[in-house]
Order: structure tokens, then sequence, then C-alpha cells
């Protein structure tokens, strides 16, 4: 597991442009922290970094918002609204998760047990001004990504 201290909104940027360097078709991702966090923030990075120019924000109200970038499809999701798991089921998403598409998923822990395992699990909390980082490969490919964003990454 990789631990690092983001000082500062650009940290929490950096980082995600760093994992997006490791980025390949099929990798699922769970974005875990409370609320104010830096999930969205660090998906803003890692778009940025793919090339993306438009506005990247929270799928809250809309579950997920779809981006083509690079040479990927990447789906960005949040859950926080889900109240019972099978919400995922009833909305639809079993098939978006196919091999082939970038999932970064915003609590995952309320569509548990039905999503995909995640390849890396990425953790953030709040500590004082700034955010701690976790990042725990959980699968080859997570661990090729993680490897990736650590070649890449450094404090601005």
């Amino acid at each position: 597991m990789l631990k690092t201290i983001l000082p500062d909104e650009h940290a929490t940027l950096a980082l995600g442009a760093a994992l997006a360097r490791g980025f390949e078709p099929g990798l699922v991702i769970f974005l875990v922290g409370e609320l104010g966090a830096g999930k969205t923030t660090l998906v803003r990075g890692a778009l940025r970094a793919l090339g993306h120019a438009g506005r990247v924000k929270s799928p809250t109200y809309t579950l997920v918002e779809l981006y083509e970038v690079s040479r990927l499809n990447l789906h960005h999701f949040d859950f926080y609204r889900f109240q019972d798991p099978r919400e995922w089921i009833e909305a639809g998403f079993r098939d978006t998760f196919n091999g082939v598409n970038v999932s970064l998923v915003e609590w995952p822990e309320k569509a548990a047990g039905l999503l995909p395992p995640a390849d890396v699990c990425v953790t953030l909390e709040i500590q004082d001004s700034g955010r701690l980082a976790m990042l725990e490969p959980r699968s080859n490919a997570g661990q090729r990504c993680v490897d990736s964003a650590l070649l890449h990454f450094s404090l601005p």
C-alpha cells in the first residue's frame, strides 16, 4: 500500500494525473472517503492528464459521467444517493463493468456485494488542511497502475 500526504488541492490533482498514466481498459478503481475528502478532485486530475479540457463535476445526481479521453472510455460513478445496493442493478450499470471501460467509483460501499472487485482502492482522509491518500492495489492491473503512479507522482 502506498501512503502519501496531499497538502493541498494541487497535490490531489497531481496524484490523479499520476494514476491516470497507469489506466488501462477494464480497470476498476474505488474512491473511498467522506464528503469533501477530494475524490472528485482526484478524478479531475486524472481526466486533465488524459486530455479532457471540459468541466469535471461530481455525478452525485446523474450517478455517472462518461468521458472518452485518450484511448479510454472512462466512467465516473457516484453512488452516494443509493439507499440500497440493489439500486445499482436497477440503474443498469452491470453491463458497464465489461472489461473495456475504466470505472472510477465514488461511494462503492453503497453498492456493496454487487460491484466487481476493485483493482485499486484509493482512500482519502481529511487531515488538518490536507489529505492522507492511501492507494491499495488489489490485482495485477491495479499493481501496474499504482507502480506507474509511483513513477510519475511528485508533489507540486
